[in-house]
């Protein structure tokens, strides 16, 4: 997952459904994104995997939650719609103030997504973190990555058309660059 000072969004997105709840119930719906372990990693080109390089330490960086757009809304609403985080940006811009979602390079997350109950006792719109009660938290293995702030694999930008990705810019420019070097003129 690339990340930039100036944010990127996150792509893919995560899109989520969710069954279960009170139907007439006010939900908010959040996502935040942890390290995976105290690792850091560099990826080996000849063997094309990633290494572990040393520890880290994440404890600088507290977890921003992003709230969907759409929150409160009711159970009902939720459970009838797949809801898509496609505009969470990532940063690795620690001084960050636009509330994207801050991550380091070369390390390995999971996103996390929290189904809050709303409360009135709490102005959830505001919040910073998770409330100590009346939240579900939900991870899923396959959506861990590792951030980078370039591609670390020559052949990523020709995977599954990468090279039209709008939210990929910077994989035109990878592919642009090694037709080039092949001496095949480069499309768009």
């Amino acid at each position: 997952m690339i990340i930039t000072k100036a944010g990127r969004r996150m792509f893919p997105s995560v899109r989520v459904k969710v069954k279960g709840l009170e139907p007439l119930q006010q939900y908010y719906i959040a996502i935040d994104v942890v390290p995976v372990d105290s690792k850091r990693y560099r990826y080996v080109y000849h063997s094309s995997q990633w290494m572990v390089a040393g520890n880290t330490d994440h404890s600088c960086i507290t977890p921003r939650l992003y709230i969907h757009p759409d929150s409160p809304c009711s159970g009902e609403t939720w459970m009838r719609q797949i809801i898509s985080f496609d505009r969470v940006k990532l940063t690795n811009n620690e001084m960050d103030d636009k509330g994207h979602i801050i991550l380091q390079s070369m390390h390995k997350y999971k996103p996390r997504v929290h189904v809050i109950a709303q409360d009135s006792r709490f102005d959830l719109a505001q919040i910073q973190s998770l409330p100590a009660e009346g939240v579900q938290t939900f991870s899923f293995q396959e959506t861990e990555f590792t951030t980078v702030t370039a591609y670390q694999n020559q052949q990523v930008p020709g995977v599954g058309g990468m090279e039209r990705a709008p939210a990929v810019p910077g994989v035109r420019g990878m592919e642009r660059n090694r037709m080039r070097e092949r001496g095949a003129p480069a499309s768009g």
